[in-house]
């Protein structure tokens, strides 16, 4: 129903980004853009780059007079620092001799970019594979994360850990039990977390945090970590068990994975449900003032590949970023000999930023099975379908099933 389009290089002219599908009739402004494009450039640990760009969303098209209108909508992100790459990274004839990188960093796509796509110099990897596009994803995503407030769907995060430093006390763990006030707004997390240099909810653990990356800085080492993204306010009925790609769980899961550096995703209690009891990790189903529930959410949300009206919890797990400033081993493909791996200009903590990210990606699919669901080619149509579709949900129940 809904897709996105991004081009651009680390340190060209800057980025672009193209949505389209989405019904006319939002309210979208650059500054509702640029605040969640600040979002992702917060964090303690963060390199030189984010002193040097302060990004800005410029819509060229698809909204007039801050209304969607229907039509693909387009944005522009300048590269600040274009200025000073603009011979390195001409896009017309070369102006320049330039020593090309011949030194791939383990852990990155330089060595598997040149061997893919059969380039003579790294510079052509990095570009492209540069966590730096994800600027437009957050700028894209947020055409979807306004979506969603139009009917009341918030998503939010927090990091859990960074560099195996986690805090004593387990703030999920009130939404696993479904410990929460039916009010409950996953967007709170956000701007409690907001709140902290490395995102998470609590001082002691800021301290402890800042301490160990503080160790990896005098290094020369990098960390990666650990954060849940969470959305509240989602209906029930989202996504579908009939195929297996139609299956919400598996497109949330497709869509963080999709960032870089994320190595593992898991919805609900994840991978500790494999360690526990049956009767220990499924929701049990209650009925709370006649409305159907559940006593728990271990399930994150998510049951057979269907959304279950409780909030959406989703874990994932960010590497260590791939540049070192003290490099280890690699190969010089100029010579075929061994060699330390080369310096590149980067974070030594981004896992702050890729929760942010990780939000702007969940609520894009969110907004797809939103879509999908309902369809419209106005909100407001949008919303009459939403609206006509929750308030019968129990009742159709009770209707269907009513003994005779």
């Amino acid at each position: 129903m809904i897709r996105f389009l991004t081009a651009g290089e680390s340190h060209g002219k800057g980025l672009t980004a193209i949505v389209e599908g989405f019904p006319s009739n939002i309210t979208l402004t650059e500054e509702y853009i640029e605040n969640h494009l600040k979002r992702r450039q917060m964090g303690y640990g963060r390199g030189l780059r984010m002193k040097i760009e302060s990004d800005k969303a410029e819509i060229l098209s698809g909204v007039r007079f801050e209304k969607t209108l229907g039509s693909p909508i387009s944005m522009y992100i300048k590269n600040s620092d274009w200025e000073n790459w603009s011979d390195e990274m001409a896009t017309g004839k070369k102006k320049a001799d330039f020593e090309k990188i011949s030194i791939p960093r383990p852990g990155h796509a330089d060595l598997v970019g040149v061997q893919k796509y059969n380039f003579d110099d790294i510079r052509n990897s990095i570009e492209r594979s540069s966590a730096r596009e994800t600027a437009a994803r957050v700028a894209a995503c947020s055409v979807a994360r306004k979506f969603l407030e139009e009917f009341g769907i918030k998503v939010g995060s927090f990091v859990e850990s960074i560099g195996g430093v986690y805090d004593k006390e387990k703030f999920i763990d009130n939404l696993f039990l479904n410990n929460i006030d039916e009010n409950f707004n996953a967007w709170d997390l956000a701007v409690g977390a907001d709140r902290s240099e490395v995102r998470v909810l609590d001082g002691v653990h800021e301290n402890r945090i800042i301490n160990k990356i503080k160790l990896a800085k005098k290094n020369g080492d990098t960390l990666g970590g650990t954060f849940f993204v969470i959305a509240s306010g989602v209906p029930a009925g989202l996504g579908s068990f009939t195929h297996y790609d139609k299956k919400i769980s598996s497109d949330i899961a497709n869509s963080i994975m999709s960032i870089n550096a994320v190595k593992a995703v898991e919805i609900g209690t994840g991978f500790d449900s494999a360690n526990s009891f049956g009767s220990e990790s499924h929701d049990e189903i209650t009925i709370v003032n006649g409305k159907l529930g559940r006593r728990t959410n271990r399930a994150g949300g998510i049951e057979g590949g269907i959304t279950t009206g409780l909030p959406i919890i989703v874990r994932a797990a960010m590497k260590p970023i791939a540049t070192l400033m003290s490099p280890i081993e690699s190969v010089d493909l100029s010579t075929m000999n061994k060699i330390v791996s080369r310096r590149e200009r980067s974070d030594f903590v981004a896992v702050p930023a890729c929760a942010v990210i990780a939000e702007s990606m969940l609520a894009w699919v969110l907004a797809d099975h939103i879509l999908q669901k309902f369809g419209g080619d106005s909100i407001e149509e949008t919303k009459d379908n939403f609206n006509s579709y929750t308030s019968k949900l129990n009742s159709r129940l009770t209707k269907n099933f009513k003994k005779k």
